[in-house]
Order: C-alpha cells, then sequence, then structure tokens
C-alpha cells in the first residue's frame, strides 16, 4: 500500500509540473482573458464609483459619482463622493454639486489648479472635508468625505 502512495504522488507531481510547464508562456493571454470576464470589475475605492450624473459643460464634463463606503468586511460609516472634471479645465473652477441627487444643492467647491488650492462649502450636514483634489490624466478628480 505504501509503494502505490508513492508512484501515485509521484504521478502527480509529475503532472503538475508538466501542467505548469505547458500554461507558463500562456499566462499573459490567460490573466486578460480573466480580467474582461463580466464579474470581474475595479473596486470602487480605487475607482471612485460607478457615475451617478454627467453633467456636460461647454468647455468640461463633470463626472459626480455615487457615495463609496465600502470597507473589508462591511461598509463604513464614512466614505467619499468623488467628483471628476474632464475636457478643457479653466485654471478656475468654481461648481455647485449635488451629490445624492435629490435636487438640492449639498456643497459648493473651488479648485485653484494653478496653486493647487480646493476649498469647499457646506450645505449639507453629512459632507465633511475634501480628501483628495489632484490633477489626472483626464483634467482633474476630487473626493469629499460625506457620513451614511
Amino acid at each position: 500500500m505504501k509503494k502505490i502512495k508513492i508512484i501515485a504522488g509521484t504521478i502527480w507531481a509529475l503532472l503538475c509540473l508538466l501542467l505548469i510547464l505547458i500554461l507558463f508562456p500562456g499566462l499573459n493571454s490567460f490573466s486578460g482573458s480573466a480580467a474582461k470576464l463580466p464579474f470581474m470589475k475595479i473596486n470602487p475605492n480605487y475607482s471612485g464609483g460607478e457615475v451617478a450624473k454627467q453633467i456636460i459643460s461647454k468647455n468640461y464634463t463633470i463626472d459626480i459619482r455615487k457615495p463609496v463606503f465600502d470597507g473589508l468586511i462591511k461598509e463604513r460609516k464614512s466614505g467619499f463622493v468623488q467628483i471628476d472634471w474632464r475636457g478643457t479645465i479653466p485654471d478656475d473652477i468654481t461648481d455647485t454639486i449635488d451629490y445624492d441627487l435629490d435636487g438640492n444643492a449639498d456643497f459648493r467647491i473651488r479648485i485653484g489648479r494653478g496653486v493647487q488650492l480646493a476649498e469647499i462649502s457646506s450645505f449639507n450636514c453629512k459632507v465633511r472635508k475634501i480628501l483628495i483634489s489632484t490633477p489626472t490624466s483626464y483634467g482633474w478628480a476630487v473626493r469629499v468625505e460625506v457620513q451614511k
């Protein structure tokens, strides 16, 4: 019985080694194919969440994303909402944002791109502060801390 286990284990190890040698050259194409599967998506903590509303202006577009409260185990009490400006953006941006889409303005944001200055005036008690204000490859992005 002991010899059978040793032979079976050796055969199994050789089959696994052979499988690895066959699959190794194709790992890039396999990972690319796996990334395109419909259930694979980027975590909203990195992407900023799904776009909830898009405001099209003369020279630029504002993407207001859905609030993100994702945590490791459960949703957190505080999260963020990301606002993206895309296109030809002026040096000074002043916009009023309704992030929860209830028809009432929640905050006014003022961004001085040249001096890297961002200020927020909150009209809603759930809106806290600016977490991140940064230039991006497509324009400018701001993350604002919000409470549930």
